[in-house]
């Protein structure tokens, strides 16, 4: 078991706390998991209270002792619910904060009712763009941990040469790639920043299949096992010359690392194979436009043009009326982290330490979708280091 060590906790308390003097918060309190596991090194059901100076407050639900024994921080208390919190702070000399931030994008809003009326005289306001943003760059050890999340889904890879054959579904194809992930460290769970965001391993999508859209804002869907989880790996049977994609997300101790890989049994469409490679055209394209550091929306627009120069307005990043507006997202301890290489994010511009997913791909509604993507790691230079180790080819089984 890896255990978060205190003087990475540390580095990252006190770059919320910069965040937080910037824009004039006397405490952030944090109380979603992906956020707890950052900031306190476990998930344990509770409160995470940060001032604006000193070390953080880690009042603990459930469960006490798992939290003492997994988390650094010095301070880990037990606590029953929002009243004691004021009592916990004055133990600690801490006067209540006239200004809080919170995580109001997931927050529950029961939750944030309870907290206003401890804290009736306190202004409250929005954290998680300042969470975000210190999230956003990665540590050394954060990215030696989404290396190993890359070699092991690297072994997926490896393994879906050998297991594709004519004949399975993609659930059976989805359900071996999955224990091999799960027997080599993956534990079976994608965390989504996103209200409703929700996703397994990854999808699994075969042939017409593949370019079938879904309720998750991404640009492949698939049909999924019915309504109730419609994304992904269905019941279709894999047949020879059609795109068979397996968009797979390694996650290894808390971080995540995002590949598609596409496969073929026999052959593939000249039209579909040409797609493939203008996708591989513009990953590399791309990543001779991250030097000067250039905004999120500027890359995600000289990306769209090069896409629609080549004849793909209608079927870049979904088929026309279900096309996503983005190209990229960044990924670590959720899928979905900043930075985003969308549309209107002009004030944002890439910066050393940040890790993104980029993921061109194209759907051909009736035929299948095509696509490549990779995790990257922003240099100090603004060169791309490539996190994902597959081979970036077009696989035919024969």
């Amino acid at each position: 078991m890896r255990i978060t060590p205190s003087s990475e906790l540390q580095h990252r308390r006190v770059g919320l706390q910069r965040k937080m003097a910037g824009a004039g918060l006397e405490a952030v309190l944090c109380m979603q998991n992906a956020d707890l596991f950052y900031f306190t090194g476990t998930t344990q059901s509770g409160c995470l209270y940060v001032p604006a100076e000193g070390p953080p407050i880690y009042m603990v639900r459930r469960e006490i002792s798992r939290a003492r024994k997994e988390s650094l921080l010095p301070e880990v208390v037990p606590f029953q619910s929002f009243r004691d919190i004021p009592g916990i702070l004055a133990a600690y000399g801490i006067p209540a904060p006239k200004s809080i931030g919170m995580e109001l994008d997931v927050l529950p809003v029961q939750l944030y009712e309870r907290c206003r009326k401890v804290f009736p005289e306190a202004s409250f306001a929005d954290a998680t763009p300042l969470i975000r943003q210190v999230r956003m760059i990665k540590s050394r050890y954060e990215i030696e941990i989404m290396e190993e999340a890359a070699a092991q889904v690297d072994l997926v890879y490896r393994e879906a040469r050998q297991r594709i054959r004519e004949g399975i579904s993609e659930v059976e194809l989805a359900a071996e790639l999955e224990y091999v992930a799960r027997r080599n460290g993956h534990v079976g769970l994608m965390r989504m920043r996103a209200f409703n965001g929700e996703m397994l391993f990854g999808h699994v999508l075969s042939g017409a299949d593949s370019a079938v859209p879904a309720y998750t804002d991404t640009p492949l869907g698939g049909r999924g096992a019915g309504p109730f989880f419609g994304q992904g790996a269905g019941g279709k049977i894999l047949l020879p010359d059609e795109p068979v994609l397996v968009d797979f997300a390694g996650s290894l101790d808390g971080y995540l690392v995002d590949q598609t890989r596409v496969f073929a049994i026999g052959g593939l469409a000249e039209k579909l194979r040409r797609g493939f490679e203008d996708m591989c055209r513009l990953q590399a394209h791309m990543t001779t436009l991250t030097r000067t550091f250039p905004s999120w929306d500027s890359l995600y627009r000289s990306c769209l043009a090069l896409a629609v120069e080549m004849g793909y307005a209608d079927h870049f990043m979904g088929a026309r009326g279900a096309q996503v507006s983005f190209i990229g997202h960044g990924i670590g301890v959720e899928i979905d982290e900043y930075p985003f290489i969308a549309r209107g994010f002009e004030e944002m511009r890439l910066e050393p330490g940040m890790t993104f997913a980029f993921e061109p791909k194209l759907v051909f509604p009736g035929e299948g979708a095509v696509g490549i993507e990779d995790t990257f790691h922003v240099e100090e230079d603004g060169s791309l280091r490539r996190l994902t180790r597959s081979p970036e080819e077009l696989v035919i089984l024969c």
